[in-house]
């Protein structure tokens, strides 16, 4: 009998041969394939006299046919295939081109229903082109009604697929729906079987939606019941209590060069109150661009230091990891405490930004093992095998959605196995991300986190000046660059690729674009290149060169996205605008406007009305930005890469307010009736599956 577990393979109709096209599909099992919903409909359910047909519409007809013929034309290498259809009223040729297949299937004996667009040939007669047949007496799967248009690949198409799904859901198998029928009721939601009927062969346009609204909610309501489980599951954990020391904490931003704002003062409030606790922190610090989130995560890393325990600060990039230890050096100089960075290019350790020095990676993990490295930075080089803590109580890991599960599950481990004679804590987690998440996002993808805003810049920062610059007024902007050098700044130039590409031909690229800078328009300043293929020590040359004020111009690809402060850097071009989104386009600004002198972003591009630029035009806000963005591109795109591992149903809804919270409100009572869903079989092996499948990121 066929379960949703069969495999795609063990079907008796699918070949070898499909079933390896249809893993390029990522379909393995009768589920995998029930659940590869149509892209769109082809609307064919008005059934025509041919008599009423006129070019460019989708129509329906039914007849008898004749006169069916296949020419070759070898100098071509083409086949077509033609036949004439003919009811009641009138009659009107078909077409196929390269399809030869389709003679062996024209009987001229059956009545046959057709559905196609209708087109104008070069000699001005109506015809079908490549029309969808099927005999009169079968159920229409591509004819005669909604037609769903699915997602392909190479040997696999719609009509096949179309075949392959209406076999399956024609059997009479179990469907083993995981939503309770008392919530299906109360959301007058279909059942499974029911509405994967529906959605592959609605009867009518309201069917779709009506459908589509019960795998919304599926897909929701297992995600915030993983996420309330994995929350709930940490309140049973064990960590190390760390004491709010206020008068370390006080004398600590009173000796900053800059007062905190508020919000700062909140979210390092909240934190502190966090690590008190013996339950262990799982906390995200959710930050616009230059909202000081570094700062606050040093004030959680100074009171568990002080309090006798390490701290772990994970970082996507070199140039990041790089950064902070560079920041972390400059914060706690006046405690000499022994900060470590390790990465795949840099092991150093130091107390004080002109007292470090590089040590042996063996040196390094001895020290950290033993305890006398109290803070250690770093990129994925921080979680080998061979990296061992004597008491790691707090973990700190930046832009949170780089990072999956796994990576903080090896560093809870390594926290449980060192020598601090307490293997049933775990540490407290603190993660950071710079770019701003609407509040409704946080909620469905980390609601097992509790969430602290960072919603205000410092006060003595100006509001960056943005603008849209079409080609006409490129050369006016150099000069004013050129003008903004003579008084002493510096600038940033932000290209989307590195070499020209035959697929992006219209894309200026860096190499090329540096070139042309340098010897065309910037002739009297001092420029420097940057670009993902440097080598870590290249890029940390280059950017201390421009810290230092020995290069004028920066031109450089998105890597300058995150790790860069250069405060005398007032103006930023980023070129082919359009090709970024907003969120990374918010991301790039923020690297100026951080210093005392009033800052200019231009963005060129050809598409002046752009939403999304006339969006960054208008707003300095990035959670306004972050929402414009969610809905212009998708929560996918939003992330930045498509490797967030969430169902894509839970994605396009990610911001759907209502919703989240009433997926979030059952999966809560569900829980609440029992915790171990022992009761409900079906829903806990799917969350178990949803659980190794999806990678919280």
């Amino acid at each position: 009998m066929t379960t949703l577990t069969t495999l795609l393979s063990k079907l008796s109709r699918i070949s070898e041969k499909h079933a390896k096209k249809l893993k390029k599909l990522n379909l393995h099992t009768v589920k995998d394939l029930l659940y590869h919903f149509p892209s769109r409909y082809d609307d064919f359910s008005h059934i025509y006299n041919i008599s009423e047909l006129s070019p460019d519409t989708n129509a329906t007809i039914t007849g008898y046919i004749s006169n069916v013929k296949t020419t070759h034309i070898h100098t071509r290498h083409l086949t077509i295939t033609s036949a004439t259809i003919t009811d009641d009223t009138s009659s009107i040729e078909m077409i196929w081109f390269n399809q030869s297949f389709v003679e062996r299937t024209l009987q001229t004996d059956k009545k046959i229903r057709v559905s196609g667009k209708v087109a104008l040939s070069k000699k001005g007669i109506i015809q079908f082109s490549s029309p969808n047949i099927e005999r009169l007496e079968r159920t229409p799967t591509s004819t005669g009604r909604l037609v769903p248009i699915y997602p392909e690949t190479a040997g696999i198409t719609s009509k096949w697929l179309r075949w392959q799904i209406q076999m399956i859901l024609s059997q009479d198998m179990d469907f083993d729906d995981i939503i309770p029928k008392d919530i299906l009721s109360e959301l007058n939601l279909q059942s499974l079987g029911d509405a994967l009927k529906t959605i592959h062969f609605p009867k009518k346009e309201e069917e779709i939606e009506y459908a589509a609204k019960r795998f919304m909610f599926e897909e929701m309501f297992i995600l915030q019941l993983l996420t309330i489980r994995t929350k709930a599951s940490l309140l049973k954990e064990k960590s190390i209590k760390i004491p709010f020391d206020k008068k370390l904490t006080q004398n600590f931003i009173d000796n900053l060069p800059f007062t905190p704002t508020d919000a700062q003062k909140t979210s390092s409030f909240q934190i502190l109150t966090d690590m008190k606790k013996t339950t262990p922190m799982n906390r995200l610090l959710n930050g616009d661009v230059g909202a000081g989130k570094t700062l606050v995560a040093a004030i959680a890393a100074l009171d568990c230091i002080n309090a006798g325990h390490q701290v772990a600060l994970l970082a996507p990039t070199e140039v990041l990891a790089r950064q902070h230890f560079n920041t972390f050096l400059n914060f706690f100089e006046k405690y000499e405490y022994n900060i470590g960075l390790l990465t795949g290019a840099y092991k150093m350790i130091g107390t004080h930004p002109a007292l470090t020095k590089e040590i042996t990676r063996t040196k390094m993990l001895k020290i950290l093992n033993n305890g006398k490295l109290q803070l250690i930075i770093g990129t994925h080089a921080i979680i080998q095998d061979d990296v061992a803590f004597s008491d790691l109580a707090l973990i700190i890991v930046d832009e949170q959605h780089r990072f999956g599960v796994a990576q903080r599950a090896t560093l809870t481990k390594k926290a449980s196995t060192s020598n601090d004679g307490n293997p049933d804590a775990i540490p407290h987690f603190l993660t950071m991300t710079a770019t701003p998440i609407p509040r409704t996002f946080a909620l469905a993808l980390f609601g097992d986190l509790d969430v602290s805003i960072l919603d205000e810049k410092p006060g003595n920062r100006k509001e960056i000046q943005t603008k849209v610059v079409g080609l006409k007024d490129q050369n006016n902007i150099y000069d004013f660059i050129k003008k903004e050098i003579a008084n002493g700044r510096q600038a940033y130039i932000i290209l989307p690729l590195v070499e020209e590409s035959d697929a992006l031909k219209n894309v200026k690229a860096a190499k090329e674009e540096y070139e042309r800078l340098a010897n065309d328009v910037f002739t009297n300043q001092r420029l420097g290149l940057m670009h993902g293929r440097l080598k870590s020590k290249e890029k940390e040359q280059l950017m201390n060169d421009f810290g230092s004020g020995k290069i004028d111009i920066l031109i450089s690809t998105s890597v300058v996205e995150v790790g860069v402060d250069v405060p005398n850097a007032n103006v930023m071009i980023i070129e082919n605008a359009e090709r970024f989104g907003l969120s990374q386009l918010h991301q790039f600004r923020g690297r100026i406007g951080r210093g005392e002198h009033q800052s200019h972003c231009f963005l060129f591009s050809e598409r002046l009305n752009s939403t999304r630029l006339k969006a960054m035009q208008k707003y300095s806000d990035g959670f306004k930005l972050a929402e414009i963005d969610l809905k212009l591109r998708g929560p996918g795109e939003f992330l930045g890469n498509q490797q967030h591992g969430l169902p894509d149903g839970a994605m396009k809804n990610i911001s759907n307010i209502k919703l989240v919270t009433i997926s979030r409100d059952y999966a809560i009572q569900i829980l609440q009736k029992d915790s171990t869903l022992n009761k409900y079989p079906k829903l806990k092996k799917e969350l178990e599956q949803f659980y190794t499948n999806v990678h919280m990121e």
